[in-house]
């Protein structure tokens, strides 16, 4: 037995879920030009559990009472916000953006590996593999090759990116594993909550007290707090328990087409042709990946099958 193929509902969800990540790009590079980036993770997740516990209260929805689920939940919260943010933010602040897209577009290919290794209804097909690779070669050319051959193991701010899409890949397992039945609302709420009872104490030990006076780092702040976490996680989890953590992680193929095109929309970057073709082949994985055309030529080409 395999996990649910993504339906086309999924892919929307998916695709929206990108668009948001993407755009955090954009606000967190405007954040970080104020304030330091341990403090702006503690706002990333402070705000976004604020956010997520109104929404639950308002909806009165049950709250888990086994203190297992919420150590659960705090793990999930370690894996899916604190390490992942603070290895990225520090390895950015150390190599090409370039670079550090490509490899997080990794997630993909960890997180379809991780769900093939730990959970028996995500098994790794040879379509679903080849997906993948397809879809990772396409980011990677839309973004230059060359940032892809600068790749370094000796480099530590390498190691933190890549050590970032291996915890993402891993949260989406937890959560299959330990956080089953809980509401997508519940779950996002719980795991940034754990995520801020983490990095409140450390943004205060390692930055001190930092108040934003820019107006630009508040909207900065506000957005992607507010959606790109609170928001795109309430997708996440739902788009988790719909198509399986393997499936989910296919999102970070779709954020940095994204973040490469609010590059060219807000800051006039040009798109060298070499961008075209790395969306042409992303496109082509995603087609694999869902399997529909496929199968609707093979049904086509024999129609007795």
């Amino acid at each position: 037995m395999t996990s649910a193929a993504p339906t086309s509902r999924v892919w929307a969800e998916m695709a929206l879920l990108g668009l948001i990540w993407g755009g955090s790009f954009l606000a967190i590079r405007t954040a970080l030009d104020e304030i330091p980036f341990v403090t702006s993770v503690a706002f990333r997740v402070g705000l976004a559990a604020l956010v997520l516990w109104v929404w639950v209260l308002v909806r009165r929805l049950p709250l888990p009472r086994d203190p297992r689920i919420w150590a659960s939940l705090l793990v999930m919260g370690l894996l899916n916000n604190v390490l992942p943010f603070l290895l990225m933010a520090w390895g950015q602040l150390h190599i090409e953006t370039g670079l550090t897209s490509i490899l997080n577009a990794g997630t993909a290919i960890f997180g379809v590996l991780a769900a093939a290794i730990f959970l028996a209804d995500e098994r790794l097909t040879a379509r679903r593999a080849l997906g993948v690779c397809t879809g990772f070669l396409g980011v990677a050319t839309a973004i230059g090759l060359h940032n892809l051959a600068a790749f370094d193991l000796r480099s530590l701010a390498q190691l933190a990116v890549v050590g970032g899409t291996v915890c993402y890949a891993l949260a989406g397992v937890w959560a299959r594993l330990r956080l089953k039945g809980l509401a997508p609302q519940v779950q996002a709420a719980g795991m940034l909550t754990g995520s801020t009872l983490l990095m409140i104490p450390a943004a205060l030990w390692i930055d001190g007290v930092v108040i934003p006076s820019q107006a630009d780092t508040w909207l900065a702040i506000l957005y992607y707090a507010v959606v790109a976490t609170a928001l795109a996680y309430l997708l996440y989890f739902r788009i988790l328990a719909a198509a399986g953590s393997g499936n989910t992680m296919l999102v970070t193929l779709l954020v940095a087409p994204v973040a490469i095109v609010l590059g060219a929309l807000v800051r006039d970057e040009v798109l060298a042709p070499s961008v075209y073709l790395g969306f042409a082949l992303l496109a082509l994985g995603l087609v694999i990946l869902d399997g529909r055309l496929l199968r609707r030529r093979r049904r086509a080409s024999n129609p007795s099958a």
